[in-house]
């Protein structure tokens, strides 16, 4: 990721949360606020847009009863005071908690989901694990790789500690116990194209 604004010399700007929403507001494409820079997201593959949509597919049809919703890429996460992440999958249960008002950015999430490429794979396994993990709201952090079979699952314990699994069988299933869930590893990769190169 690269920060979009820099001075004369090409060091990034830093922009306050506020700046930042106003210049959102008037872009066509999303951005990321990270620690006072934002950074623009990337465009994704069709095979992470396949695995992003099966993925929401199982937790909208397995939490049709619950009082859970299940989002699209497009709804911000504030992670903290100063992160703002648009995660692959997002859900949140009971009614959204707002950031101030903003009906594009919630605070409460119970899962998230990254699709993980081998560029974004560090992220999405530091960063974004450390400030995910932090969530009070956080039930379950799963990262699903789009150039493997390997879905990894942390779940947060009753006495608040994660605990980390690790599934690369086609015939295997990831649970996340506080929602009452059970995906199916073929269901996440079903139809992606593993003879195309991305």
């Amino acid at each position: 990721m690269v920060a979009i604004r820099r001075d004369g010399e090409g060091d990034p700007i830093p922009m306050t949360v506020e700046e930042y929403f106003a210049f959102a507001d008037e872009q066509d494409v999303k951005y990321e606020y990270v620690g006072g820079y934002v950074y623009a997201m990337a465009g994704g593959t069709v095979r992470h847009g396949t695995i992003t949509v099966n993925v929401s597919t199982q937790l909208n049809v397995k939490l049709a009863d619950r009082d859970c919703t299940v989002t699209s890429p497009d709804v911000r996460v504030q992670v903290n005071a100063d992160r703002y992440r648009y995660p692959d999958v997002t859900v949140f249960c009971g009614d959204p908690a707002y950031h101030e008002g903003r009906t594009d950015t919630i605070t409460n999430p119970a899962l998230l989901v990254e699709v993980s490429s081998p560029d974004s794979g560090l992220l999405d396994h530091g960063e974004k694990l450390d400030e995910y993990l932090k969530l009070d709201s956080l039930q379950a952090y799963i990262i699903v790789a789009q150039d493997t079979v390997r879905v990894e699952r942390y779940v947060r314990r009753d006495d608040g500690q994660w605990l980390y699994t690790s599934v690369s069988d086609m015939d295997g299933t990831v649970e996340v116990p506080s929602l009452g869930l059970m995906l199916s590893v073929a269901d996440i990769y079903r139809k992606v194209r593993w003879d195309e190169g991305e």
